[in-house]
């Protein structure tokens, strides 16, 4: 009922505010019986948005303090966007240009490769698509593959977390094309992209040939250019 998940959002706001609280001051705030807390309460611990903690009082019978968990803080309003775009403007004004924030874009990708790169070690391009699409989806980007008949892929983001950072630095489309085609060892290419007001990022991914790939590992600059 929607009446029921109003009662459950305030309830979170609640105990936003106040840290903790018991059930008995849940009921005064809300308005609610204690019994209809304790249902709600029962539903939001299931769900891992909402902990307990028993307290012991010199007299009388403990009592429990129920307060949110890590997890709920994500239910909550974030800006952080705002914060990345003002430290990358203040990069980019005191360097004088674009190429320190290049370099952090860059360092960036380069420790999410190291980061991932043994899961998708002795794979083959599909293992590797999946644990990638894997990867993508647990940071947020509903990412989603397909596999084609002539072996190549597709990879789609349904989500992109940091579209406000990107519309203004496209370094962060860049850098995430770049780390696919390290990480996949393959041919990766931007077909549409969310910022651009696509209906979500797709990639396509084909095999690189075997006779180019023993060239790249002989470059010094290997998939860097």
């Amino acid at each position: 009922m929607q009446t029921e998940g109003t009662t459950r959002r305030q309830l979170l706001e609640v105990l936003r505010i106040k840290g903790s609280s018991s059930i008995t001051e849940l009921s005064k705030d809300l308005g609610i019986t204690e019994m209809g807390v304790r249902r709600h309460i029962q539903t939001l611990e299931r769900d891992g948005l909402v902990e307990s903690a028993m307290l012991r009082q010199p007299m009388g019978r403990p009592f429990y303090q129920y307060s949110l968990t890590e997890q709920a803080d994500d239910l909550f309003p974030k800006s952080y966007h705002h914060l990345t775009l003002d430290l990358l403007n203040e990069v980019e004004e005191q360097s004088g240009g674009t190429e320190m924030v290049d370099k952090l874009f860059a360092g960036r990708r380069s420790k999410l490769e190291a980061k991932y790169r043994g899961r998708l070690q002795d794979k083959t391009l599909e293992e590797k698509v999946a644990e990638l699409a894997a990867i993508q989806n647990a940071g947020g980007y509903m990412a989603e593959w397909e596999a084609n008949e002539d072996g190549s892929y597709k990879l789609y983001e349904r989500n992109c977390p940091v579209t406000q950072v990107a519309k203004r630095y496209r370094q962060a489309c860049h850098c995430e094309q770049q780390l696919f085609s390290n990480l996949l060892e393959a041919d990766v290419k931007r077909l549409e992209c969310l910022v651009d007001g696509g209906n979500c990022c797709t990639y396509s991914i084909k095999p690189i040939p075997e006779n180019v790939q023993s060239i790249k590992a002989t470059v010094p600059w290997g998939n860097d250019r």
